[in-house]
């Protein structure tokens, strides 16, 4: 049986080395993919995931529980992430009007609605190739769309907390999210295409 988030921040508290390295397993790949989302390269995302690591280790004390342990690191990274160069990101200006074009009737509907890729796909293989693609289309996003992206597709964090975490409104998080999943469903059609 896998031990609870809160159970491995209770070993940690009490000095548990293997707590530790169970949180690292755990979560340095989740916060390596968020890092990469708000820093500029990799190297700067791998020192802002160590400078995290610190953060919990000397904040385990001061952890309330308020929110997730997961939430509580997500949060630590965030902040580390700003001090280290990451710029921050309070608002989109509305100019990638773009993206949106043609695809919405003046009534609001689909002009033509999307495809949903899954009935596309006939086994787990090419599910699995996609889901590769649409990784490796991340980087051509905004910095915001990539890092609402990451957190509320990829790490699954709520939408209140995104907002939270990346100081937005929740307007503006559903704005950035609606955009990226436009820009990424463009990006993979044009690659089913050929285009």
């Amino acid at each position: 049986m896998t031990d609870s988030d809160e159970a491995l921040l209770e070993g940690l508290r009490a000095g548990d080395e293997a707590a530790f390295s169970a949180l690292v397993s755990r979560y340095q790949p989740r916060l390596l993919r968020v890092a990469e989302s708000l820093v500029s390269n990799r190297a700067v995302a791998e020192e802002v995931v160590q400078d995290t690591w610190i953060g919990v280790v000397r904040g385990v004390h001061r952890f309330e529980g308020r929110s997730s342990v997961k939430t509580w690191m997500f949060r630590i990274l965030v902040n580390r992430a700003r001090s280290a160069g990451g710029r921050e990101v309070r608002s989109l200006p509305v100019d990638d009007d773009d993206v949106l074009e043609g695809r919405f009737a003046p009534s609001g509907a689909w002009s033509d609605p999307p495809e949903p890729w899954s009935d596309a796909v006939d086994d787990r293989i090419v599910a699995e190739k996609l889901a590769v693609r649409v990784k490796q289309c991340l980087p051509r996003l905004s910095a915001a769309q990539r890092q609402v992206v990451t957190l509320r597709d990829i790490e699954g964090v709520g939408a209140d907390e995104v907002c939270d975490l990346l100081q937005i409104s929740a307007g503006n998080q559903r704005v950035l999210l609606h955009r990226a999943h436009a820009r990424l469903r463009d990006l993979l059609d044009a690659e089913m295409k050929g285009t």
